[in-house]
């Protein structure tokens, strides 16, 4: 039977589309942060990446105890990976990261300790600063943020951030669907749950293209953006 001490504080899930060349940096940047200041585990969710990502994570359960691993068999999606990632995780807390070394891991404990800081609180989500991506990738995000905000009335400028911290129960309380992971602080709002942001750190990809993008972002966001709105007004 896992023990209490045995059991980590912190999950951090990390859902990854053929990111090869960036999982060991991403292990080893994340060790050096957390080791020795907190019990974490590291679920890589490999979403069914054709290139050498699966190899490379395994690679890293067998040499790190706090690796783990899930495998999907295909590409599902940012959402369904995240949400595999959490039912897997063993900790009642939970941080989740880009696997592009766009996140710095610094961040997690900045969250992590904003949340376990302010009791009322269930999520604390970045806002990144001086953004290191392409100018339409930028300017996409920007047209998609004050969208959402204005519609959604969440009141968050960059939600589209991959590092968050939230509590495991209150993830899974959300309804499920594709792209969930764009609208997480307006979802946790319409369940009665806090929600804030603080400023996190953005640095450029550290190899590969970015898989997961905003390929027609606005166009496909419209029909989730609508979704959300249905949700929030059928509230209990």
């Amino acid at each position: 039977m896992e023990s209490a001490m045995d059991t980590p504080e912190l999950s951090i899930v990390i859902p990854v589309y053929d990111e090869s060349g960036n999982i060991l940096p991403l292990v080893e940047e994340v060790r050096s942060v957390l080791d020795r200041r907190l019990r974490y585990e590291i679920i890589f969710v490999n979403d069914g990446s054709t290139d050498g990502t699966g190899r490379e994570i395994e690679t890293q359960v067998a040499a790190h105890e706090v690796v783990r691993s899930v495998h999907h068999p295909v590409n599902y999606g940012q959402s369904a990976a995240v949400r595999t990632g959490v039912e897997a995780a063993r900790s009642a807390t939970i941080a989740v990261m880009d696997g592009d070394g766009q996140n710095d891991p610094k961040d997690i404990l900045r969250l992590y300790g904003q949340l376990r800081a302010v009791r009322c609180l269930r999520m604390v989500i970045g806002e990144r600063q001086r953004r290191q991506d392409g100018w339409l990738r930028r300017l996409s995000s920007r047209v998609a943020n004050a969208a959402r905000s204005r519609l959604l009335g969440d009141g968050f400028r960059d939600t589209g951030c991959g590092i968050k911290v939230f509590y495991r129960n209150d993830y899974l309380g959300l309804p499920a669907f594709n792209h969930m992971h764009r609208f997480l602080p307006a979802l946790m709002r319409r369940n009665g749950r806090a929600v804030w942001s603080i400023p996190v750190n953005d640095r450029p990809r550290r190899c590969g293209r970015s898989k997961y993008v905003v390929n027609k972002r606005l166009w496909v966001g419209i029909a989730d953006l609508l979704g959300v709105m249905w949700l929030q007004k059928r509230q209990l």
